[in-house]
């Protein structure tokens, strides 16, 4: 049997470790047991915005995962955004900022599969020249509630999904129901990705390349939702990470 393709995966800085209650690399085991479920071995990236260091890294690895966290620093996609906007945002870390943007950089420079979850996305639209929704509730009156973290392994929305996207290929359908953790959102698009997957309220919850840059890309799928959590009890939601792990392999 093959050796498991090497899945660089992002992580969060955390302010108080089990070791020696100091800083530390802090990861959801939803992640990396997923990972392995779908048969890739999880490489956990520390945040250290280091350009030379992160390309060997990925150089090494055969994919690479941006996780879920929190919110991005609101000055990266919009320096003129109102006190009351900007306070929303909450546990913003430059250091993880960087480390991502230097991620992605070198993931798209090298051709590698990349799967995006959660701060993921959003994280991939603002790298690439697009913006983000701070706080939906604020920006977006009238919207469905996508907080929901209580609710996490469980189905609470519905998502209208696009024909022919790489989404509808993974699960084979134009609506289904999903979970939803998140107060931001993917806001205006990058030129070279496109929206494939909005709630009833116009909140995007997939984005892919867009058909020109697919051309040219083994694989990349940003889901605003949260599969890892989904799989046990809904097996169907362990499709987008074999689709990942495939394309990892070749």
């Amino acid at each position: 049997m093959s050796r498991p393709p090497l899945i660089l995966t992002s992580t969060m800085n955390a302010t108080k470790g089990a070791e020696f209650s100091d800083d530390s690399t802090s990861l959801s085991h939803w992640y990396t047991r997923t990972l392995a479920k779908a048969r890739g071995a999880p490489v956990l990236m520390p945040n250290l915005a280091d350009k030379k260091l992160i390309q060997s890294m990925v150089e090494r690895c055969d994919g690479v995962m941006l996780t879920g966290g929190d919110d991005l620093h609101p000055d990266l996609y919009d320096p003129q955004l109102s006190k009351k906007i900007k306070a929303t945002a909450g546990g913003i870390d430059p250091d993880r900022d960087l480390s991502e943007f230097l991620l992605i950089e070198q993931a798209l420079q090298q051709h590698k599969p990349l799967l995006a979850i959660c701060r993921g996305p959003q994280v991939l639209n603002v790298a690439l020249g697009g913006g983000l929704i701070t706080d939906i509730p604020l920006e977006r009156p009238g919207s469905l509630d996508h907080r929901r973290k209580a609710q996490a392994h469980r189905l609470t929305q519905t998502i209208a999904i696009e024909s022919g996207s790489l989404m509808h290929k993974i699960f084979r359908t134009r609506s289904m129901k999903i979970n939803s953790a998140h107060h931001q959102a993917v806001g205006d698009l990058a030129p070279m990705l496109r929206a494939t997957a909005r709630t009833s309220d116009g909140i995007v919850e997939a984005i892919e390349l867009n058909k020109a840059e697919a051309k040219n890309s083994p694989f990349l799928l940003g889901m605003q939702f949260h599969p890892e959590r989904l799989w046990e009890r809904y097996p169907e939601f362990l499709k987008p990470f074999r689709a990942f792990i495939k394309a990892c392999r070749a």
